[in-house]
């Protein structure tokens, strides 16, 4: 049975007659394809009774949820599970392809969010039933292909660009000015103060609600910041003092072990 629902807090129509693919419940199409080309945008806080598999051909796109960011690269996707509360945003245009996955087909993939490295097989496919529209034939070949996109979704390897984001109020004070503004160089002991808590309380919190270190948190968010800011067209160097390196070569040192390329090979791959 195919169930169809309008709820507040949804995004944008995605079909001009207000069909929406992410709120379709029909294991007779467990995979359903949209289009988005625009930008700069922000969808606002949404969920989707169906998992979105978001990919951008080209630009760079942030995903939030409640309990963390992900930043999704040209030629890389991002998984949503259904029902995970969750805003997008673009910068710049974007071209977004989505792929909308019923509950029936989605066993085996992860339940948080996670971004991927997107393979050409996969990209074909995701371009392919995207372009199948959302009648496809039940009983040709258009079923078989949709039918591979759950098992090739599920030997991806997440990308190492979540950025998790604390509960605590006084770890959050902190959190939030470095996202604003990832090149802030002040040490643990420099932000205690303004935090209301010791450095010793502030590291703990960091460990316990984060899972990482200080140190290794506001380096993600660095990362993170380069990817859209590169992607954009900004100059290696430009980004690396922006962001609070002392020279390009620290900021392409830490690029190349945190992504295994430096800047200009990684944003090549993704091309």
């Amino acid at each position: 049975m195919t169930q169809n629902r309008q709820r507040l807090g949804s995004p944008t129509l995605l079909y001009d007659d207000g069909f929406d693919p992410g709120e379709v419940i029909d294991g007779a199409r467990p995979v359903l394809g949209f289009a988005r080309d625009e930008g700069p945008y922000d969808t606002g806080w949404h969920d989707h009774l169906r998992g979105q598999l978001l990919f951008a051909i080209r630009g760079v796109m942030t995903v939030r949820t409640r309990g963390g960011t992900w930043v999704v690269p040209p030629q890389q996707s991002v998984w949503v599970p259904a029902g995970v509360e969750h805003a997008v945003m673009a910068l710049r245009e974007v071209a977004m392809r989505s792929l909308y996955l019923d509950p029936s087909v989605t066993q085996g993939l992860p339940e948080i969010c996670s971004v991927f490295s997107v393979s050409p097989l996969l990209r074909e496919l995701i371009l392919r039933v995207v372009a199948l529209g959302r009648d496809y034939p039940l009983d040709g070949p258009e079923a078989r292909l949709v039918a591979i996109i759950p098992d090739e979704l599920k030997r991806l390897q997440p990308e190492p660009l979540h950025l998790p984001l604390p509960d605590d109020s006084r770890l959050a004070s902190v959190t939030s000015a470095l996202i604003d503004e990832p090149g802030d160089r002040r040490d643990l002991a420099d932000w205690a103060g303004e935090a209301g808590a010791s450095e010793r309380t502030l590291a703990r919190l960091f460990q316990k609600e984060t899972g990482m270190t200080f140190g290794a948190w506001r380096q993600r968010r660095r990362l993170q910041a380069a990817i859209e800011r590169l992607a954009a067209g900004d100059a290696v160097t430009t980004v690396a003092f922006d962001l609070g390196y002392d020279s390009p070569s620290a900021f392409i040192t830490m690029f190349r072990k945190s992504l295994g390329d430096t800047p200009g090979r990684y944003l090549a791959r993704q091309a």
